[in-house]
């Protein structure tokens, strides 16, 4: 499966590795395609690269660390 998913975070989440912990605790590669984090509030733009139950265990997982998904539609990065 490959999924674009847009990733938003606020408080102690924007310090906290989310994409480094869900690519290392699941088996899901994962491409960052666009990203804007601050100091109390970050969003990123990941690709999602896995087989399908992989990819949904880890979607959840970040749904449950408090992170809010939202699927992506279109290329990202276009040129």
């Amino acid at each position: 499966m490959n999924k674009r998913v847009r990733l938003t975070f606020e408080g102690d989440l924007v310090r906290r590795p989310i994409v480094y912990e869900l690519g290392k605790n699941f088996e899901i590669v994962t491409n960052i395609r666009m990203a804007d984090v601050e100091e109390t509030f970050g969003w990123v733009v990941l690709e999602l690269d896995g087989a399908d139950a992989e990819v949904e265990r880890g979607l959840e997982w970040l749904r449950s660390t408090g992170v809010r998904v939202d699927p992506v539609a279109g290329d990202i990065v276009e040129g």
